[in-house]
């Protein structure tokens, strides 16, 4: 299995957040996405949207128990991660696994090529082997019935 085949599983659209819009912004987009990070980009004339980095919930709450509500106002461009973890989609999900327990993250960007593809969080990870190891949640109906 490889993260190609998960971001199959899923929808393929990417939040992204251009690097800077504020933290009470990058909140309220993922409170409203119901996820849990985003991808900052950079637009550059010459090359389009580049990737510059993740904002996650945990940084939100590092820039809250650093900064207070002063922290909303400020760009996420200051706390963000600013080194990108990334991997490829022909890269095998343990090489995911790995680079999320080794960089302490949740969420790992797929690039192919320089560009963005998708996104792989440990939600999708998660997912994918309990549909692997239980044939009852690969069916709504019967995962229901089970409850």
């Amino acid at each position: 299995m490889r993260a190609e085949d998960i971001l199959r599983q899923k929808d393929s659209r990417v939040v992204m957040i251009r690097v800077g819009e504020t933290v009470a912004t990058a909140v309220a987009l993922m409170t409203k996405e119901i996820i849990g990070a985003l991808v900052v980009k950079e637009v550059c004339r010459t090359e389009g949207n580049v990737v510059v980095g993740v904002f996650s919930e945990r940084d939100v709450a590092k820039a809250l128990a650093k900064h207070g509500a002063a922290a909303l106002t400020m760009p996420v461009s200051a706390f963000m991660g600013r080194t990108v973890i990334s991997c490829e989609p022909r890269d095998s999900i343990e090489t995911v696994l790995r680079l999320m327990d080794e960089n302490h993250i949740r969420h790992v960007p797929v690039m192919e090529d320089h560009t963005l593809v998708g996104v792989i969080s440990a939600r999708d990870l998660i997912r994918h082997f309990l549909q692997q190891s239980s044939p009852a949640l690969q069916d709504p109906a019967t995962a229901v019935a089970h409850a």
